[in-house]
């Protein structure tokens, strides 16, 4: 929230963040901390009902190059779920007005915002998508507190607006704020669905948007879709 006044590294203006933005800081915030707490709750007794021994499995009795398999398997299995969930909500016109269409008030996206979205769909994404990648992982649930900690930092960088120097997550992932910016802010109903990681699932079935990072004279920078690249000008009504 503090760096989001540094105008120099913001992909919009503060002004726009506040013209734009369809829904109110304070409202976005209290939905945040309820699906904060329906996430911790579900993991809790997940962790009980699947009698996972935390004692037993631990990240001290598991090689590193095993942890290093699962959370690549992880973040592949909740990419591919999120993609295709995601590009389902958009292109369906029922799950898009009642359900995802929410997430998308935030036209100038921002870091707490980053799960701000309709309790069913966080259900099918987060909370679906991730007992996918947990379980199918084989990951301990140790070893799944670094990497949902991970993921939602990610998330959230994604989300952030900002472009900030010798930022780690963009130097290790094309899919970051800019890219999923595009998807916010242009034509987003057709492109760059991917996330949280890679960027994989939009070239292949042909959902990506490539972008060129301009630096505005007024401060900030803009993500500028590459218009060559884009089959259809028109964006897709919700």
């Amino acid at each position: 929230m503090a760096l989001g006044s540094f105008e120099n590294y913001r992909l919009h203006s503060k002004k726009d963040e506040e013209e734009k933005n369809l829904v109110s800081k304070e409202a976005v915030i209290k939905n945040v901390l309820l699906q904060q707490t329906i996430q911790a709750t579900v993991a809790i007794f997940l962790y009980t009902v699947t009698k996972y021994d935390d004692g037993a499995s631990t990240t001290k009795s598991t090689p590193l190059l095993v942890i290093a398999r699962q959370f690549i398997m992880a973040m592949i299995i909740l990419d591919t779920w999120q993609y295709f969930i995601h590009r389902y909500f958009h292109h369906n016109k029922f799950f898009y007005r009642h359900f995802h269409s929410q997430h998308h008030r935030l036209v100038v996206p921002y870091a707490f915002g980053a799960i701000y979205n309709h309790p069913f769909e966080a259900f099918v994404f987060d909370i679906i998508g991730g007992a996918l990648s947990f379980f199918l992982s084989g990951m301990s649930p140790r070893t799944s507190i670094f990497f949902f900690s991970f993921a939602t930092m990610k998330s959230v960088d994604d989300h952030c607006g900002l472009w900030l120097p010798g930022n780690l997550f963009h130097m290790v992932f094309n899919n970051n704020s800019a890219y999923h910016d595009v998807h916010h802010h242009f034509y987003g109903g057709k492109y760059n669905f991917s996330q949280p990681f890679f960027v994989m699932w939009d070239r292949i079935m042909g959902t990506h948007m490539p972008y060129l990072l301009e630096k505005k004279a007024e401060g900030g920078f803009h993500a500028r879709p590459l218009k060559n690249n884009i089959r259809s000008a028109k964006p897709k009504n919700s």
